[in-house]
C-alpha cells in the first residue's frame, strides 16, 4: 500500500523550532494546562476561582491561569500548572474536557505581530472581539495577546499545526 505521509513536509522538532524573521519570533510553547469548559459559566467560576468572561481575539489576558472565551457557554482555562477541577460532568452545570494533547500552542512576539494578523486574518488588529475563535491562515484558531500588544498565542488544533508552521514560514510578514 501507498504511503500517504511521504507527499507531506515532515513536522518540525517542536522543542527546538523556533522562526526569526522581520521583527518576529515565533515558537512552540509546551507544558500548558488546557480545559475546555462548556455549560454554565457562571458555576465554573465559582468552581475554579477563575472569574470574568475570558478574553476575546486582540484582548490581553494575563496571570499565570487565565481564561479564552469560544463561545457565550465555551472558554478555554488555561494555566501553566494544572488545574485542581477533575474532567468531565460537574453537577453543578458544566463540563470539563483536558485538551493538553487536542490543542497546539505558538506564541508569537515582536513589534511586526500587527502585521502578521493583518495578513493571515480579517481582523481588525486594533480591535478586540468578545470570541477567541477566528480563522487564520485559512484554519480556525483561538487568538489572543498575552500581557503587552506585542505578544500573542495561537492555539491550533494539533493535526494542523504543521500547516501553519509552513505558512508562516512562507509568508512574506515572517
Amino acid at each position: 500500500m501507498r504511503n500517504l505521509a511521504e507527499k507531506w513536509p515532515a513536522a518540525p522538532d517542536w522543542t527546538t523550532a523556533v522562526l526569526n524573521k522581520d521583527g518576529i519570533s515565533m515558537r512552540t510553547l509546551g507544558g500548558l494546562s488546557q480545559l475546555l469548559v462548556s455549560g454554565d459559566l457562571t458555576a465554573w467560576a465559582q468552581a475554579s476561582g477563575l472569574a470574568g468572561e475570558g478574553v476575546g481575539a486582540g484582548a490581553v489576558a494575563s496571570g499565570d491561569k487565565y481564561m479564552v472565551r469560544i463561545a457565550r457557554d465555551r472558554v478555554l482555562a488555561v494555566g501553566e500548572k494544572p488545574f485542581s477541577i477533575a474532567a468531565g460532568w460537574h453537577e453543578a452545570g458544566f463540563a470539563v474536557s483536558v485538551m493538553d494533547a487536542g490543542l497546539h500552542v505558538f506564541e508569537i512576539e515582536g513589534p511586526g505581530l500587527a502585521g502578521l494578523v493583518a495578513r493571515g486574518t480579517a481582523l481588525d488588529p486594533g480591535q478586540a472581539s468578545r470570541s477567541a475563535s477566528i480563522l487564520f491562515a485559512g484554519i480556525g484558531v483561538l487568538f489572543y495577546r498575552l500581557g503587552s500588544p506585542d505578544r500573542a498565542r495561537l492555539h491550533v488544533d494539533r493535526g494542523l499545526a504543521p500547516y501553519l508552521w509552513e505558512w508562516l514560514e512562507q509568508s512574506s510578514v515572517l
